[in-house]
């Protein structure tokens, strides 16, 4: 009662066609596994297509901003600022500043080529802290975000300059600050004023 258009067995694909489309897709895979995947996620090139067709470049630039991500979310236990590295400020006139809760600090630290550095102030939520950062020898990635048990990061903002100025405002209690990387293949210095209500300033990195 129920007809089926069966097919014959000679159309079937053998079992050699088969094993052929297979070795055929599994070579095509290769190739663009190592033509395009490595080297726009990796930034690994052994064909070397990658780097004509500009993959490779953009490759390693993900990698080291992934491992530069990972670096400053890992950097949670902080280490002391080295002596000397913060100096108060004295108020007009030479006297120390009084106003309660408020200090003023000026932080200086040198960066070789590729090195960073991370600054942080404890601030309780909602506290404020105006501040001022430079580089001596021209413009510096930056990225100015906090961190709390159970947050190990919040950002702020990012970005490369040689000078910013602002306000920041602890969005919770916990360290907030500024991270440096220095591209620039020479020596600079960063030096950092602040002066607000916060209780502690500490080098993480």
């Amino acid at each position: 009662m129920f007809n089926a258009n069966k097919p014959d067995v000679s159309e079937l694909p053998s079992t050699g066609k088969l094993l052929k489309s297979t070795g055929i897709a599994v070579a095509v895979a290769s190739a663009l596994l190592v033509t395009v995947v490595l080297p726009a996620e990796y930034g690994v090139d052994p064909t070397r297509v990658g780097s004509l067709l500009g993959l490779t470049e953009m490759g390693r630039i993900k990698m080291q901003l992934a491992a530069e991500a990972e670096a400053e979310e890992a950097s949670v236990q902080p280490a002391p600022v080295a002596p000397a590295a913060v100096v108060s400020a004295p108020a007009a006139g030479g006297a120390s500043e009084t106003v309660p809760g408020v200090r003023t600090d000026e932080t200086v630290l040198t960066l070789a080529p590729d090195q960073g550095a991370e600054i942080k102030l404890v601030m309780e939520e909602g506290a404020r802290v105006a501040f001022t950062w430079t580089s001596s020898g021209g413009a510096v990635n930056f990225d100015t975000h906090a961190d709390r048990p159970g947050t190990p990061y919040h950002g702020y903002g990012k970005g490369t300059e040689q000078r910013v100025e602002g306000e920041l405002v602890a969005a919770f209690t916990g360290s907030h600050g500024w991270f440096w990387r220095n591209r620039t293949g020479a020596p600079v210095t960063i030096t950092l004023r602040t002066s607000g209500a916060y209780s502690e300033v500490k080098r993480v990195v």
